[in-house]
């Protein structure tokens, strides 16, 4: 199986997105297809990588030398969700005092967790 292949497989059914953002490294290029839209730069890296560790740190499920490590996937997925979800539409940043919902426009104040789990959502 060629590198294309492999990433365009290992991505398919987990995320709708048609944006990847990556280094200057050309193999990225050389596999993408045409329809992915891809952004070469480290200026939207840092948010990237800092929701990557929020979501380590807060799902003690990932610590795979710690007992908690999550062997059933639908658990970890909704646990995964929860954590997401939180972090867009709860949490405050703590200078700007909005959340990343309201950031992007999609609410107009912070939610809180009973409007969060009882949001109907197709699943």
């Amino acid at each position: 199986m060629n590198c294309q292949s492999e990433l365009v497989i290992s991505s398919e059914g987990k995320t709708a997105c048609k944006r990847f953002n990556s280094d200057d490294w050309g193999g990225y290029e050389r596999v993408l297809p045409p329809e992915i839209l891809h952004y070469i730069g480290k200026d939207k890296t840092q948010r990237l990588e800092r929701t990557n560790g929020i979501v380590r740190q807060q799902i003690g499920r990932w610590h795979r030398k710690q007992n908690k490590f999550g062997k059933v996937w639908e658990q970890t997925k909704v646990t995964t969700r929860l954590v997401v979800s939180y972090f867009n539409w709860i949490w405050q940043h703590s200078r700007l005092k909005t959340t990343a919902a309201q950031r992007a426009g999609l609410t107009l104040q912070s939610w809180t967790w009973h409007e969060l789990v009882t949001y109907p959502t197709i699943i």
